[in-house]
């Protein structure tokens, strides 16, 4: 199976192609600019792999949460290169790409993935890593202030994502005896976004490209139970 996914949800930038065993990214951490260089690594790395976005099966694309002018690039580049090429879209969750990242690098079996949504708010959502290696949400995904992230049972557990970056959630967590396993240099990326999207497409979960819409998470206050699972 052939997989174009592509994340610019946060201060990433990545594209990438999911060919079978084969993968080809490109990753960079611009902070800004990210409408100008998501269309050349999506042709850098369908070039590399000698491929046209025809010849793929289908696209990925990290819905959010994020940063509002990210995600809507990320959604926008998505339905307009399916719609052109009539293929079908799988939307995941960042925090999901996030926690699958984290559970990747630092074999973790629960992560805390949390996004800094500025004003004093953060995304976050608690993820664990299942049989098949995959990450699944448990319970729900939150918008909120740094007192009202709940924090996993037990110590083995990481803390992924720039969330982890403001300092009152980092001291809370230092101050119960915690805080070694953070990780908030993290952000999500294509690579997983692309890994967590498989599922979908051999479930035939895919969507039409109008039907795959953001997720900001200011506008409700939890995650439909329609896009809980994978996402």
């Amino acid at each position: 199976m052939r997989i174009l996914a592509l994340d610019t949800a946060t201060e990433a930038c990545s594209a990438t192609l999911l060919d079978g065993a084969r993968r080809i990214s490109r990753y960079e951490e611009p902070g800004r600019g990210h409408a100008e260089r998501i269309l050349a690594m999506i042709d850098a790395v369908l070039g590399e792999a000698k491929l046209r976005l025809a010849d793929v099966d289908g696209i990925a694309v990290g819905r959010g949460p994020g940063a509002f002018t990210g995600v809507r690039i990320a959604i926008s580049v998505a339905q307009g290169l399916a719609f052109g090429a009539d293929k079908k879209v799988v939307p995941i969750s960042d925090l999901a790409a996030l926690a699958q990242r984290c559970a990747d690098e630092h074999d973790a079996r629960t992560v805390l993935a949390c996004i800094d949504a500025r004003m004093s708010e953060l995304y976050w959502g608690c993820y664990e890593r299942d049989a098949s290696g995959l990450v699944t949400l448990v319970g729900e995904e939150h918008l909120g202030k740094v007192a009202d992230v709940r924090l996993p049972s037990g110590s083995e557990w990481y803390g992924a994502g720039s969330g982890w970056g403001v300092e009152a959630l980092a001291l809370r967590v230092q101050s119960m005896g915690g805080g070694s396993r953070l990780q908030p240099r993290l952000f999500p990326r294509s690579d997983e976004i692309a890994r967590l999207a498989v599922p979908a497409f051999v479930a035939g979960d895919a969507l039409a490209p109008q039907d795959a819409l953001p997720v900001y998470l200011r506008d409700q206050v939890a995650v439909p139970m329609s896009q809980k699972t994978r996402t």
